[in-house]
């Protein structure tokens, strides 16, 4: 808030306002190089908010798996429900669980067992599908959560809990705050990218709104840039055909002396925003076509992430764009990968979704390792929520559906602090109703922060009148148990 202060109170205004002239003296003589815009060591400026300890993870790829990835059918293992296959589940698993509207007008719920086959892996024998054979190369590196729980059953409201911390949107998400708080080592790029990836299977893909990783009430700047997978990278960034560097720079001189003219009549924080978007659009002009250019990249690359890391749009390219970008300062990388809302035929969807990750994450943490970035890079995979162990209509002993599940579901994080091969938390046997260690959403989001140097409690930013914060006024809790 000081740094933001300093920043938009401008001189006329101050002046025109005089109480506020020996406060701010005071302020500026109380705070020192936090209200003078002193920079880091290595030159980079400031976050709005310096870090409460030192950062185990100065950047973030964050993974979102579209739709809820079902656990049963990937990490939570359940032999016991090949017993049960086709009978009803108890009442007493599911006491009176809200469904959603695809499922509550069923008559039954059958259980479904999961048609495929696990081993255990890494030090601490996680489970794994036969469907993840590269995530097994790498279990070692994985701290896997097994009891993670949401309050949404819904797609939309999910997403934007699981990235805002609210079910409502209009929040700022957690690449905003990190934004915010760690501000950027690159003045050429953006600090907070998303990509959204194509996946191969495009049976049921579910809509993804730009509102998920906008910056809400935090100053727009902190918003996401979304990278294109086809034409411009991003929207408008080349000149109009006719229109060259040069006149396009002094357009942009004349919009910044108008915007200017504003700021130091208004004070309008959004003001300043739009001078500095005006301005990393004009440097992206340069930067982001060396950033997205991955032809350079040698074919020991491409045997690591695969021959899909050459196709545009596809997990694998996003995933090594986003390698290319934490080399180049990017803070936080958000990819959104679909269709893994599979209320039906998971025999014939799920392996095309597990072919286009698996190999890429396995990719991703050999590669940063090699570039001695792994330990300071923290990656995240996982849905809004889970499936349930019952079936969606019909079930087969070889295919079934699965309905949304907000009660339990597996998540893993990589890099960054956390303890390689950690595993945590258990379920029942219908993988329905969590038995030891929940992590709840806020949780999730107090442990990242704190990897990321903050107290998460303390980590704020007031509007409304209200010191508001990612994790809400519930308790919520660091998940040390996942920490190295």
């Amino acid at each position: 808030m000081f740094d933001e202060l300093r920043q938009h109170l401008t001189r006329r205004y101050l002046f025109s306002k005089g109480s506020h002239v020996l406060g701010t003296a005071a302020l500026a003589s109380l705070m020192g190089s936090r209200f003078t815009g002193a920079q880091a060591a290595d030159g980079h400026t400031l976050g709005a908010m310096a870090p409460h300890f030192a950062p185990k993870a100065k950047r973030v790829i964050y993974l979102h798996m579209v739709g809820g990835p079902p656990q049963m059918d990937l990490f939570d293992y359940k032999p016991v429900m090949n017993d049960w296959f086709d009978k009803d589940l108890p009442e007493s698993i599911r006491n009176g669980q809200r469904l959603t509207t695809m499922t509550s007008g069923q008559k039954r719920f059958p259980i479904a067992p999961s048609k495929y086959k696990f081993s255990q892996h890494g030090p601490n024998g996680m489970w794994l599908s036969e469907l993840l054979p590269w995530k097994a190369k790498a279990a070692g590196d994985m701290a896997f959560i097994r009891s993670m729980h949401t309050d949404a059953i819904n797609h939309e409201p999910a997403i934007s809990f699981m990235q805002t911390g609210n079910q409502n949107t209009g929040r700022p998400c957690l690449g905003a705050w990190a934004s915010y708080g760690l501000g950027s080592m690159n003045e050429n790029l953006p600090t907070f990218v998303v990509m959204v990836a194509k996946p191969t299977n495009t049976e049921q893909v579910q809509a993804i709104s730009a509102r998920l990783w906008s910056s809400g009430y935090l100053p727009g700047v902190h918003a996401a840039v979304a990278l294109r997978s086809s034409g411009d990278p991003i929207l408008y960034i080349n000149n109009p055909q006719g229109v060259s560097s040069e006149v396009r720079r002094k357009t942009l001189d004349g919009l910044r002396q108008l915007n200017e003219l504003t700021a130091a009549q208004y004070g309008d924080p959004e003001t300043r925003t739009r001078i500095e978007q005006y301005e990393l659009a004009f440097r992206m002009q340069s930067s982001v076509p060396e950033l997205t250019d991955v032809s350079k990249e040698t074919e020991a690359t491409y045997n690591l992430y695969g021959e899909a890391a050459k196709k545009p749009g596809s997990f694998a390219n996003t995933v090594l764009l986003a390698r290319r970008m934490m080399e180049r300062g990017v803070r936080f990388v958000q990819i959104y990968h679909n269709n893994w809302d599979t209320h039906g035929n998971v025999a014939g969807r799920l392996p095309d979704q597990c072919r286009d990750v698996d190999q890429a994450c396995y990719a991703l943490i050999q590669d940063l390792k090699s570039r001695g970035m792994f330990d300071d890079t923290l990656i995240i995979w996982g849905g809004e929520f889970g499936r349930t162990i019952y079936s969606q209509g019909g079930v087969s002993k070889e295919n079934y559906g699965r309905d949304h599940h907000p009660r339990c579901f597996t998540m893993w994080m990589a890099g960054g602090g956390t303890k390689g091969g950690a595993v945590l938390g258990e379920t029942d046997d219908f993988s329905y109703n969590i038995t030891k260690d929940p992590v709840s959403v806020h949780d999730f989001h107090a442990t990242i922060q704190h990897l990321l140097g903050y107290d998460h409690e303390r980590f704020t930013y007031q509007y409304q009148g209200l010191e508001q914060r990612l994790t809400g006024v519930l308790p919520s809790r660091v998940v040390h148990e996942l920490l190295s």
